[in-house]
């Protein structure tokens, strides 16, 4: 009995204590953001949580005043009104605290913007991702240069793809070419649209990462994903009538696995991606879903 015992706690800690990949997309009821798989969702996720200690107290206090007002106020307790037309100490408290309130959010948020727009040197890898109606061309640039489009994965195309699962590859964020880059790696991002085309945005919620792709201009990010993976987003700019039918697929692997799929898919994209989802599903039997729990 003592046995079984130890051997079902033990099989409880490998299911909590299990590392493997991760499936982030949006999950029903979701009321939080996205787990953080980048350094800078780190920092977003950190200052949600702080201002929520400021919104909280502000919006109960202000509720407060209202019902005061509306009960000691009210007509009937006031059948002559009030003079009043200004106090001085009211003035200053709602002037200063406001201001004193907004800087507490305006240190935090410019150190986040900062980290956000400062591009680090010596990039890793470099994709230039070219947004169109309706789908995405990811172009990498350096020694070995690869280039394909990247279309959601339509239904009947799943079987041959091999994602048939879809909590893992869910509809309408499911893609036939997912872009692929290496973990714990800087990837410097160049977001643009077609010419003749129209403002598309590149949304990749878990890495913190929201930059528009203009149509003729270059937009520049970065982004550093600390952990394996299957990361889902999707054009945020609303760009025609198939704007919801645009997703965006990042899949975050080891750095070897990313050097093979790399070399390969410079000849042979479509055997480089079976190659490599069999290389993952070998390693990692289930893609595990992320639960969008804050740690």
């Amino acid at each position: 009995m003592i046995k079984r015992a130890f051997a079902a706690l033990a099989a409880l800690a490998c299911l909590l204590f299990a590392s493997g990949s991760f499936a982030d997309q949006p999950t029903e009821w979701q009321m939080d953001l996205q787990q953080a798989a980048t350094p800078i969702m780190e920092q977003i996720r950190w200052f949600e949580n702080y201002t929520l200690w400021f919104i909280v107290p502000i919006t109960v206090f202000v509720l407060l005043l209202l019902v005061v007002v509306a009960v000691r106020f009210r007509a009937a307790a006031n059948p002559v009104p009030s003079k009043t037309s200004h106090n001085t100490a009211i003035e200053i408290v709602w002037t200063v605290g406001p201001v004193l309130i907004l800087l507490f959010f305006a240190i935090p948020s410019f150190n986040l913007l900062s980290a956000q727009l400062t591009q680090p040197e010596n990039p890793d890898v470099t994709v230039k991702a070219t947004a169109t109606q309706w789908q995405w061309n990811y172009e990498y640039q350096g020694g070995t240069e690869v280039a394909f489009d990247s279309y959601m994965l339509k239904e009947e195309d799943r079987a041959a793809a091999g994602k048939e699962d879809k909590s893992v590859y869910p509809r309408l964020l499911a893609v036939d070419n997912e872009m692929i880059v290496p973990v714990g790696k800087t990837v410097r991002m160049l977001v643009t649209a077609a010419p003749t085309d129209v403002i598309h945005a590149f949304a990749m919620p878990a890495f913190g990462v929201k930059i528009d792709a203009v149509p003729g201009r270059l937009n520049e990010t970065w982004f550093r994903a600390d952990r394996e993976g299957l990361y889902y987003g999707q054009c945020s700019e609303l760009c025609g009538k198939d704007h919801a039918f645009m997703p965006i697929a990042i899949r975050v692997v080891s750095a070897d696995k990313y050097a093979a799929w790399l070399e390969a898919a410079a000849s042979d994209l479509a055997g480089a991606n079976k190659a490599l989802m069999a290389a993952v599903d070998g390693a990692d039997k289930s893609v595990q879903l992320a639960d969008n729990v804050s740690n």
